[in-house]
């Protein structure tokens, strides 16, 4: 075998490993992050955003009631669909929970064209975010980014990249205080 395969080998194989470690870490994926416990759970970093009509929103207005707060764009292929399913859980679930939608620095025309025709303006409290500080303020780093934050404001999961509804769904019982054995604690 030529040095040259052996060495892309190598290297393939390397790179394979740290990968792997990203990805195994206490047994999630690499995109998934939650606090060990209470003592882990931090603040969710509030925000006065827009929404379509030009009404001031800030994330305290929902202290006392669990709240999911999604970032998304229209060039992101997978906030679409997520957004959709985001709608169908809340549709649910009634007013147990708030689904915020921040979308990231695009203008009001361009997000709401967008929203309008995927099927999800009305459903969700959605938000405009033009200078795109809330995803900086939760080190956003992937597309989309979905914080949980429970009753007391404070973040208990944040999803890097998108979920089905089935994870969502899973996500939010376990915001909601029900029994999910298959996802880690959060307590």
């Amino acid at each position: 075998m030529p040095r040259n395969m052996i060495i892309a080998i190598v290297g393939l194989a390397a790179i394979g490993l740290v990968s792997y470690g990203l990805v195994a870490r206490r047994g999630r994926p690499a995109s998934d992050t939650a606090p060990a416990g209470p003592e882990r759970l931090r603040p969710a970093p509030d925000f006065a955003l827009k929404d379509y009509n030009g009404n001031t929103i800030t994330l305290g207005e929902f202290r006392g009631k669990p709240v999911v707060v999604n970032t998304w764009a229209t060039w992101c292929p997978f906030c679409w669909r997520e957004l959709l399913d985001f709608a169908q859980v809340l549709e649910e679930l009634g007013d147990q929970l708030t689904i915020v939608a921040i979308n990231r620095a695009e203008s009001l025309t361009v997000a709401k064209q967008f929203s309008d025709q995927v099927g999800f303006t009305g459903r969700l409290i959605l938000l405009l975010d033009p200078d795109d500080s809330f995803y900086q303020s939760i080190g956003g780093f992937s597309m989309p980014e979905t914080i949980f934050v429970d009753r007391e404001g404070r973040i208990v999961f944040h999803k890097r990249g998108p979920m089905d509804a089935s994870e969502i769904r899973e996500r939010v019982t376990r915001l909601l205080g029900g029994v999910d054995s298959s996802l880690p604690s959060v307590q």
